[in-house]
């Protein structure tokens, strides 16, 4: 019998959903390393290959538009609408030769993160979807459509879309509640090296206080508050402020936006971890145990349901926009970096999503 493959439709917005994809792809090998798959997303194969520690076979195509953005924390609405009427409704063609190829490779079933084409796709192949996500795109938008009235009829076409999965899988915490399959613990990928090992390589003391900056997937450019930053009691790695390798500033360590470094191994070697209010980096922090200070975003719609959560599991605190913008933010963070290291969680939701998965790929076998 030839080993399970399923087919893997990811949206392309930054590098978070990638990311829980692949701690979910790892999780899934943990337990069947015999399963392939085929990941159908924009997102940089070596985003996938980072995460993803088994073989899988990439396919580039648009899956999603999500929100075009100008910078880690604006978002370009106009532009956003642009892509959405270029992209839906989907072509019919399109969706039938996707099916068509997910038959050919043999796919028993497809996961989608948000990416709602993977569900029109598995419809048409007459195969299980198994939407995961903690909020939807339909459910982001409706906000911004109160002014930009032209989103409305993506809104009820996406929210039909997302319908049509068989499964609905929600990982905390969870900005829209459902009726879903399955609900499950932050979901991110767990670091490699230890505490210990990353710092080594870091050339940073282990009794130094350490503090990460991060802006998830998006490149941020020179931070201006550069100098200031080398006045601090603490080192700081920050990825994408270096444009030559690893490079260092006083107590400041520049790391660039694509690093040799694995970014949980960097969450799990700090005292706290200062960034853009993501998934991503809340799952790595979270399962890392590492206080959090957030930059909210505050015309995305999650930032209430995921700040929240920072604050109540996570021992993090707020960081307005302007504040981090011009330096300000400096005078939080000796107090972020003195607060007590949040409790380990018990498991990481990827493994239960892992054991749900392995359970229909049997049943479907």
């Amino acid at each position: 019998m030839p080993p399970p493959t399923v087919a893997y439709f990811i949206t392309p917005h930054g590098f978070g959903h990638a990311t829980r994809a692949g701690a979910v792809i790892a999780a899934l090998h943990a337990r069947q390393p015999q399963v392939r798959f085929e990941i159908f997303t924009t997102v940089p194969r070596w985003v996938l290959a980072d995460s993803v520690t088994g073989p899988f076979n990439y396919h580039s195509i648009v899956t999603d538009v999500g929100l075009a953005q100008t910078s880690p924390m604006s978002e370009d609405l106009a532009e956003t609408v642009a892509r959405l009427d270029a992209l839906l409704p989907f072509r019919e063609p399109l969706v039938a030769e996707l099916a068509a190829h997910v038959q050919r490779l043999g796919c028993r079933a497809v996961l989608c993160d948000i990416a709602p084409l993977g569900m029109a796709v598995a419809k048409a192949a007459g195969i299980p979807s198994i939407l995961i996500e903690n909020f939807t795109w339909d459910w982001i938008y409706e906000p911004y459509a109160e002014t930009e009235h032209r989103l409305w009829p993506h809104i009820e076409y996406l929210r039909s879309a997302f319908a049509q999965a068989d499964v609905r899988i929600q990982t905390q915490p969870v900005c829209a509640p459902h009726s879903p399959g399955l609900t499950t613990g932050p979901v991110g990928r767990r670091p490699r090296a230890t505490r210990e090992q990353t710092r080594a390589r870091l050339g940073v003391p282990l009794d130094a206080q350490v503090a990460l900056l991060t802006m998830g997937g998006i490149e941020p450019g020179r931070y201006p508050f550069l100098r200031a930053l080398s006045a601090q009691p603490a080192y700081f790695i920050i990825p994408g402020g270096s444009r030559d390798g690893i490079q260092r500033e006083g107590n400041v360590v520049l790391l660039p936006h694509r690093s040799e470094f694995y970014h949980p191994d960097l969450v799990n070697a700090c005292d706290a971890v200062v960034g853009k209010l993501g998934y991503s980096t809340l799952a790595e922090a979270y399962l890392a145990h590492t206080p959090y200070g957030y930059i909210a975003r505050p015309n995305f719609r999650e930032t209430a349901r995921l700040g929240g959560f920072v604050q109540s599991e996570l021992n993090g605190m707020e960081i307005a926009p302007e504040a981090f913008a011009n330096g300000a933010w400096l005078r939080q963070l000796p107090d972020l970096l003195s607060r007590p290291r949040p409790a380990a969680p018990e498991q990481n939701g990827a493994e239960m999503i892992a054991g749900f998965v392995s359970e229909l790929l049997r049943l479907a076998g």
